[in-house]
């Protein structure tokens, strides 16, 4: 692939709502640091350096990007820096965040947010941001509970015109039929890649089914989480790599965009060559018998 001339568009679109986005999107966990994402002494990005990486990936046609109030490390937030980036936001750029979860000042975790907290949440990502709406607020949840009162206080957001798209996070397809029922649902974004266990992989069948878009986080990462990408990838993923020339997380990442025209993909770097790597993906179409290659792994493991 002849990276540096590959831009998002290569990807294909789907729709979030009334928005239309390229399927190659960008993720800001790991934008306000060096090193893994949350950790303690997390080194702070350099804010220039950070800047520059957002405004290149929009150059190359991302026009989604992943962030969330919770996203920060010291001297930096991933959000002050997207909206130091593109404020004044153009109209064609998607900024989606999510809620639920929250951190002291000091980085320490903090209890999800109740029902009567969320809407501090959704207010302090429009300040942050410098918005007067979010375009897409997902509720990331943990556990299996009902989300009703929680979903339904975004879905009031939502009508209050404080936002204009709702989604899921780290849920389980429970979760989707119940917010269904209370409000319109333009996205689900859960753990998911090579290696994923048959569930969830229905999971995204039904997502497709209901034109849903899927945004897997960890798709490259995987184990790795929050640290990054993993090194002990499956033999079957450095053959698919060595076969076509690119690296073991281009593979990962390009057969994330096979699962589905509503799979969406929000790799997050620091680093501009990286970047352009990620970008480049959307033009990877592997084969039916290096799919099949990858599946076997995906099988043998889920």
């Amino acid at each position: 692939m002849t990276s540096q001339k590959i831009t998002a568009a290569a990807s294909g679109t789907w729709k979030l709502g009334d928005r239309t986005v390229n399927r190659i999107g960008f993720g800001a966990m790991r934008l306000p640091q060096h090193g893994e994402a949350f950790a303690a002494d997390a080194v702070p990005r350099d804010r220039d350096q950070a800047i520059s990486v957002l405004r290149r990936a929009v150059e190359l046609g991302v026009n989604h990007i992943d962030t969330a109030a919770f996203y920060f490390s010291p001297l930096r937030s991933a959000n002050e820096l997207i909206n130091r980036a593109f404020a004044p936001y153009r109209d064609d750029l998607v900024i989606t965040t999510k809620v639920g979860p929250g951190r002291d000042p000091a980085g320490q975790w903090l209890p999800h947010a109740t029902a009567g907290q969320l809407r501090g949440q959704v207010e302090e990502n429009l300040r942050q941001l410098g918005r007067d709406h979010l375009d897409v607020v997902n509720l990331r949840i943990v556990g299996t509970d009902s989300i009703a009162e929680r979903f339904g206080v975004l879905a009031e957001l939502r009508e209050a015109g404080l936002i204009r798209h709702l989604g899921l996070s780290n849920v389980r397809p429970h979760h989707l039929a119940e917010a269904l029922r209370i409000a319109p649902v333009v996205c689900v974004q859960n753990m998911y890649g090579i290696g994923a266990p048959s569930e969830q992989r229905e999971f995204v069948r039904v997502c497709g089914e209901q034109r849903i878009a899927f945004v897997p986080f960890y798709s490259i990462a995987g184990s790795g989480r929050t640290a990054g990408a993993i090194a002990d990838h499956s033999p079957e993923v450095h053959a698919v790599a060595r076969a076509r020339g690119v690296s073991a997380a281009q593979v990962r990442l390009a057969w994330t965009l096979h699962q589905g025209p509503h799979v969406l993909a929000i790799p997050g770097t620091g680093d501009l060559g990286h970047l352009v790597q990620n970008v480049a993906v959307g033009s990877l179409r592997l084969s039916e018998e290096e799919l099949a290659a990858l599946d076997s792994f995906r099988h043998a493991t889920g």
